[in-house]
This record gives C-alpha cells, sequence and structure tokens, in this order.
C-alpha cells in the first residue's frame, strides 16, 4: 500500500497519471452492451416462467429458481446502473431508454436514482458531506452526542436484520415511490412515471400468472436481490482500511482508490454482481462500463496496489458501526465502552 499512500504527498504524477490510463477503457462497445442485455434480460424472464410452474409442483424447486433469479436481478440493476453514468452505451439515447426500462423492472425510477447517485459519487468519504445515496454512518463523538432516540434509531437502522433484510424492501418498494424534496422536476416525474410504469406491470404480470403468484414472484426475487444489491453496496464503503476525511482535507483520488474497496468475489458471483467488485475503478471513472473494469484494473500496477477484500474477509464489515476520527477506522459498539471508561477515569482524577 506504500504507493497507493503516497499518493496524499508528493506524488502528483501518480495522482493524475491515472487520467489517461482510464480513458482508454470509457469507450462503450455495443456488442458488449447487447450481448449483457440478452444474457441477463432472456434468462431473467425464462426463470420468471420456472418459478411460475415449479409453484404448482414444489417449493423445492422455488427456493433454488428465486435465488438464481435474484442473481439475475442485481446484474439487471449493473446495467441500468451503467446507463444512469451514461457509460452502457456511447447513445445518450439509449442510455436513457434502456435506464428507464430496467429501472421499471428494477423498481428504480431512472433520473432521480441517477441524480441522487451522482451526489454520492462526488462526496463519497467526505464527512462532510454525508446523507445522500450513502449508508447511515456516525463518528463516535456524534454518536455520544446523539439524543438517546437518535441512538436507538441508529442501533435499529445498523441492525443487520434491518439492514440487509427489510431495509431493501422498504427502499425499493417504498421508499422509491416518494420523491425527495430537493430533487429536480424532470426527476420527480421519474418518479411518477416509474409508479406508473409499475402498475403497469403488476397489472399486466397479475393477468399472466395471477395475483398472488405474481406478488410470491416478485417480492420473493427482489428480497434476494435487495439483500444482495444492499450487501455489495455496504462493503463497497464499509471496509478494514476505508478512507473517510473532513471536506477541507478530502480527495477524489484517495477516496476513489482508499474509499472505494477491490471486493474479489469467486469469478460467478463477480458476474452476477456485473464487475461492481472493482469499485475503486468505477468510482475513479465512473464512465467505464462494467465490462471495462476487469481490464482497467489489470492495466496498471498502480490500481493493483489497492487490497483486496476477499468473500471470507468482508464478514468483518458487520461489526463495523461508527467512524473513529481519531484512530481513522470504523470501530464497534464495544469501543463506546472503552471510551466511556477513560471518561469516567478523567473525572475521577
Amino acid at each position: 500500500m506504500n504507493e497507493l499512500n503516497s499518493m496524499t504527498g508528493p506524488d502528483q504524477p501518480a495522482k493524475t497519471g491515472w487520467k489517461e490510463i482510464v480513458a482508454r477503457y470509457q469507450q462503450p462497445s455495443l456488442g458488449r452492451a447487447v450481448w449483457q442485455l440478452v444474457n441477463t434480460l432472456v434468462p431473467y424472464v425464462v426463470l420468471w416462467c420456472l418459478i411460475y410452474w415449479s409453484l404448482r409442483v414444489s417449493y423445492w424447486l422455488v427456493v433454488p429458481l428465486v435465488l438464481l433469479a435474484g442473481g439475475f436481478l442485481v446484474r439487471l440493476f449493473i446495467i441500468f446502473h451503467d446507463c444512469g453514468h451514461g457509460s452502457f452505451f456511447k447513445s445518450s439515447r439509449a442510455n436513457h431508454f434502456w435506464g428507464v426500462l430496467t429501472g421499471v423492472l428494477t423498481f428504480t425510477p431512472y433520473y432521480h436514482w441517477r441524480w441522487e447517485h451522482a451526489i454520492h459519487h462526488s462526496s463519497s468519504g467526505d464527512l462532510d458531506r454525508r446523507g445522500t445515496g450513502d449508508v447511515w454512518t456516525l463518528t463516535v463523538q456524534e454518536y455520544l452526542e446523539a439524543s438517546r432516540w437518535k441512538r436507538f434509531a441508529y442501533r435499529l437502522a445498523r441492525n443487520p436484520i434491518v439492514l440487509f433484510i427489510l431495509a431493501p424492501l422498504f427502499l425499493f418498494l417504498v421508499w422509491q415511490r416518494i420523491p425527495n424534496p430537493k430533487a429536480g422536476s424532470r426527476e420527480r416525474r421519474s418518479i411518477y412515471w416509474t409508479n406508473l410504469g409499475l402498475l403497469g406491470m403488476a397489472a399486466g404480470m397479475s393477468w399472466l400468472f395471477g395475483w398472488k403468484a405474481y406478488l410470491i414472484i416478485q417480492l420473493s426475487v427482489m428480497a434476494v436481490a435487495g439483500s444482495a444489491g444492499i450487501w455489495l453496496f455496504y462493503v463497497q464503503h464499509q471496509f478494514d482500511g476505508v478512507y473517510w476525511e473532513r471536506g477541507a482535507d478530502w480527495d477524489y483520488t484517495t477516496a476513489a482508490l482508499k474509499g472505494s474497496s477491490f471486493y474479489k468475489l469467486p469469478r460467478i458471483l463477480q458476474w452476477f454482481s456485473g464487475n461492481i467488485g472493482f469499485h475503486h475503478i468505477h468510482h475513479l471513472s465512473p464512465r467505464i462500463p462494467n465490462y471495462n473494469l476487469e481490464r482497467c484494473h489489470k492495466s496498471e500496477p498502480l490500481f493493483q496496489t489497492v487490497k483486496p477484500v476477499t468473500l471470507f474477509a468482508s464478514f468483518k464489515s458487520f461489526t463495523f458501526r461508527l467512524w473513529d476520527e481519531q484512530r481513522r477506522k470504523l470501530v464497534g459498539y464495544g469501543h463506546l465502552r472503552a471510551i466511556r471508561r477513560q471518561q469516567r477515569e478523567a473525572v475521577r482524577q
């Protein structure tokens, strides 16, 4: 990590030279984009039909099919995500068309999400600009100074059952149906049109499969995809050694390479997650389509100095709750007991 750490010091060429490198991988490929749509959408539709058939045969068949369909829905969201960055196709019109369409399939309003996600990219790792498109994270001091109700709400929000099981369904079914008060008119209309599209899709699918079967399939597949998606997003910015800094000292390049993880997943999971594990590259240059991220990562030794987070090591992220500004690391609630003990000893003295 020495080369990466030097980026915050005098090594300015290393800090700026990456722009020429990533530029070579920012060109979308029509062939790769179309093939990714085909190998994602077609299996997803087929799996829906198989799940419907399995409901009449055995729930033992339903479970693995739902898990598989959830994986394809995650991959579909990555395509939606790339369209939002304008990186999936060369044509902006194609990006918007497929972004809106996949947005309905993933229950996500395209333009509204695109606006909020742009804020996330411009502020990730900045302690003074938290709150939009990120996981609620308090510093140790903020938690200690918070009211009892706020501490309770925070603990509830960071509870793994709430964060990875209940919150995803709430986010996609409820929260994304309501415009952000700060959103512009186009972003607000995106919410309304998406809601209308969802009603049309629900009506059509209920007519085709029956409303009970539609609800069972839709909710179960969304639950799997939502939990997996939130976990991916969580690990991308909540890991051991992550970078957080106050606004005056925040640096875009360092925030990308040290504040976004290189989540090294098994090959099959990397495929289903659309290479989003190369999140350090994605934050460095959101214009790189997902199908070019791995090649970009392998092209430059600087990028490979980023320490990978393996699937097994990522489970440690379950224990992270607060950011300790003094120690410059994420800590668990157990760290609070040591602080309170030190405070009591200081009072006695």
